[in-house]
């Protein structure tokens, strides 16, 4: 069984391991001609994701570039803790440049071929098999085609042409890494602060390194290059004074970033629901299955699970039937994740009222609520040795 993988990022080499762990060739098909090193802000591994990872013997290599979260601690503006809770094992701080370094080396030096310059404009489904083409002309056959090309995919489209796409949460992404913070250690802890105006997240290691991620509130949406048509120096002005009132780092943290260290993400989005995850030799990975903002700390590892789950699946059944299966075993997971992050979202762009309510409640929340609320996340396990059947 072939396999063919549209989509290079951080999805697609996992799934390509993942096929192949379990028997089916694969090749990855990227739409840019160029790899994405350098670019890229922060993001959290959960260890559901670190799970899904082991599985196909890429957890070590991460946690190498990893930074480890042992606690999230919620604050107001004020620098008041609100509630805190950790994880064990602990989560990881990785920046996505680095993450999709270590996937796309690994994937090349177990044998799996990355193209580049390979942008889909259609796949056809053949009833025997799928056939991919690209802009530059030249198709590619093979018994599966798998979508990992992200929140606009092209795969989408063609699974279902009527595919909702990106919802804009109403808020705007930055974030920088930083050599020499200033800033006394965070105890391991990644720090999510509700502001005056903004929301500011920061993590300070013992030798005072670190790295801070603001969502500003924006009424209206801003691609990543509509964004970053104002200058970083702009940017960096424009949050100091967003977060001037705030009793916390952040402010300082911000005067102390270089201009061409900060990343600008443009407009978090989501997909909140997407009907069709498959059809005929079609199938959808990642954000094009299942696309979650930023503020949920999953997407990553999301997709790692699907990528797992999705070849477990085809390792056991016919196409048809695992396609339906994996989406069975993934749909209801993943999309009270996207919702759970959508909430959190509009928490983020609370008015005075709103972030007033928020701030005298969450401590009651925090003191009454089972931990379990805030970690049931974390504790996904996909059982890789065991046998699927139509039945489960």
């Amino acid at each position: 069984m072939r396999a063919t993988v549209i989509g290079g990022g951080i999805g697609g080499p996992v799934a390509a391991l993942a096929l192949r762990k379990a028997g089916i060739e694969a090749t990855v098909h990227e739409r840019y001609d160029r790899t994405a090193d350098g670019s890229g802000g922060a993001l959290s591994i959960a260890p559901n994701g670190l799970q899904a990872l082991e599985v196909v013997g890429l957890a070590d290599a991460v946690r190498e570039i990893g930074t480890p979260m042992t606690a999230m601690e919620l604050q107001s503006w004020t620098g008041k803790t609100l509630g805190r809770f950790g994880s064990e094992p602990p989560q990881l701080l990785v920046w996505r440049y680095d993450l999709y370094r270590v996937l796309r080396e690994e994937a090349l030096r177990r044998g799996i071929s990355i193209e580049h310059g390979k942008e889909l404009v259609d796949a056809v489904d053949r009833g025997t098999h799928v056939t991919a083409r690209f802009a530059d002309g030249s198709e590619v056959d093979a018994d599966v085609l798998v979508g990992a090309d992200g929140i606009r995919s092209t795969v989408r489209r063609v699974v279902d042409p009527d595919a909702p796409g990106p919802r804009y949460a109403g808020l705007l992404g930055f974030g920088a890494r930083l050599a020499r913070t200033g800033e006394p250690s965070s105890g391991g802890a990644m720090r999510l602060v509700s502001g005056k105006r903004a929301f500011f997240g920061y993590q300070v290691g013992d030798d005072g390194s670190g790295g801070w991620f603001a969502n500003l509130p924006h009424k209206t949406p801003l691609t990543t290059a509509e964004a970053r048509a104002t200058s970083p120096a702009r940017w960096l002005a424009v949050l100091g004074e967003a977060f001037a009132a705030d009793r916390t780092p952040a402010a300082r943290l911000i005067a102390a970033t270089d201009p061409a260290d900060l990343v600008v993400t443009g407009a978090l989005e989501d997909v909140p629901s997407v009907p069709k995850w498959s059809r005929g030799r079609l199938v959808l990975v990642g954000d094009a299955a299942h696309a979650t903002s930023p503020s949920s700390g999953q997407g990553a590892s999301l997709a790692f699970e699907s990528a797992v789950q999705l070849a477990r699946c085809l390792r056991d059944l016919p196409h048809d039937e695992a396609f339906r299966t994996y989406e069975a075993l993934r749909r209801g997971r993943v999309e009270r994740i996207i919702a759970q992050a959508a909430r959190t979202n509009r928490d983020k762009a609370a008015g005075p009222v709103g972030r007033l309510l928020r701030d005298a409640l969450m401590p009651l929340a925090f003191k009454f609520a089972d931990p379990a609320r805030f970690t049931w996340q974390f504790d996904h396990r996909i059982e890789w040795d065991d046998t699927l059947t139509t039945a489960a």
